[in-house]
């Protein structure tokens, strides 16, 4: 089992985030208009899959953001931003925010996602919620790029996964 923090607090995390070079797993999540959502649907583009806590917290919002910038600037890229939250919260976010380069996708239907990913808080009060990770597929199904932010409070690296989908 691997460890990241909250607030310089030890959480354990289930799983083991994909790695460079492996075949990305599929999964089906939930998407904005209660459709399930599959990896193997977005094959043919590169994938960000920016996995996060909850859109209700600021470093979880600010990733969505930056990615909904940088996706504006990448062609052939979904961005999937993937939480717990349900899609109508969301989806009230983005609308306030003015997001719409990003897709989201939900974990609340999905009991395989978040331990397949290497991404799943199985004890303590965030128990049930995703650790937060940035994991790059590209068109072919393939990770170029994955990182398991070891503390949850804090930003992925953008720009190595931005780097990792224009290789």
């Amino acid at each position: 089992m691997k460890q990241v923090t909250f607030q310089g607090n030890p959480v354990k995390v289930l799983g083991s985030i994909p790695m460079e070079g492996e075949q990305a797993k599929n999964f089906s999540l939930t998407a904005s208009d209660l459709s399930d959502l599959t990896l193997s649907s977005l094959k043919g583009q590169n994938v960000v899959i920016n996995i996060f806590p909850s859109i209700d917290t600021p470093v979880c919002a600010a990733s969505v953001k930056r990615f909904n910038e940088e996706a504006s600037k990448l062609e052939n890229t979904t961005v999937l931003c993937v939480s717990a939250d349900l899609p109508f919260a969301v989806g009230r976010f983005c609308e306030i925010e003015g997001i719409t380069n990003v897709q989201h996708a939900s974990t609340f239907r999905s009991e395989d996602f978040a331990e397949a990913y290497g991404v799943a808080i199985p004890e303590g009060a965030l128990r049930g919620l995703t650790t937060r990770a940035i994991v790059c597929v590209n068109k072919d199904g393939v990770v170029t790029h994955s990182e398991l932010v070891s503390e949850i409070t804090n930003e992925p690296n953008y720009e190595s996964a931005i780097k990792a989908l224009v290789k």
